[in-house]
């Protein structure tokens, strides 16, 4: 409620937990506004001076590549940005594959996008996902541990290699099996590109949709990942935030209600 800015403290918003409180003062807590949806299906969860924290739809890139440098999640965020205030800059902290639905972290400065991208490195970054896959999945849960190289083909493989990859560890357990599928929740310790796609095909349960690690079904146009939490410290005001959003209409049925 604090991060939303639900909670006003004689008057004006107060996002500090630790904040003092004394006699006479005016506490208030209001409904959750609902997110700021723009163009494209992008919706604002959070803003400050130093963050803003998305929910990225599935078919969107994260940022530009070589053949597409428009229709971006970040060309779009500036754009709004640019309307309020032209000279504001965005800067890029982590990212979600283009057909990977789920909450974004971008940083106004180049100072808060190395103190949270500091964070990612050291794994004090809460990140959660739910991962619809193939097969059956007979044990509650499980670590992935490996290292992750890119192939010939661009798409991230464990390797034995010595030196050739980065360590990578994924935590899963499972939330419910469905008649060919199962539910998982997703947890990175560390975030490596593909890591949780890599992993889970190598575990013989490819996410749904991701036909790039050895899906054989797409009833969804997508892949069935979605990043639904994200935690992190608050870079300059030193509050815990929290974000999480519901899964999309096109998985929701196969999700734990």
């Amino acid at each position: 409620m604090l991060s939303q800015g639900r909670v006003c403290l004689n008057g004006k918003p107060c996002k500090i937990a630790r904040h003092l409180i004394r006699r006479g003062d005016i506490i208030d807590i209001g409904e959750k506004t609902a997110p700021a949806v723009l163009l494209h299906g992008l919706e604002i969860i959070h803003e400050d001076r130093d963050l803003l924290v998305i929910h990225k739809p599935a078919g969107l890139l994260t940022v530009s590549t070589e053949h597409e440098r428009e229709r971006t999640t970040y060309a779009y965020l500036r754009a709004h940005l640019k309307q309020r205030v032209p000279r504001q800059k965005l800067f890029i902290v982590h990212r979600l594959d283009k057909f990977v639905s789920g909450v974004l972290v971008f940083a106004k400065s180049e100072g808060v996008k190395e103190k949270l991208q500091d964070m990612f490195h050291r794994h004090n970054i809460e990140r959660r996902y739910w991962a619809i896959v193939e097969g059956h999945v007979a044990r509650g849960r499980g670590t992935i541990q490996s290292y992750l190289a890119e192939d010939r083909s661009k798409r991230m493989r464990s390797t034995s290699k010595f030196g050739a990859g980065k360590h990578a560890v994924t935590h899963w357990r499972v939330l419910r099996r469905l008649q060919n599928w199962t539910a998982l929740e997703v947890t990175l310790e560390t975030g490596r590109k593909n890591q949780i796609r890599a992993h889970l095909s190598e575990m013989g349960h490819p996410i749904v949709g991701d036909k790039a690690y050895g899906s054989t079904a797409d009833p969804f146009g997508r892949i069935a990942l979605h990043a639904f939490r994200l935690g992190f410290v608050h870079p300059t005001e030193g509050t815990a935030l929290l974000f999480e959003i519901e899964p999309p209409p096109e998985l929701r049925k196969y999700l734990p209600r």
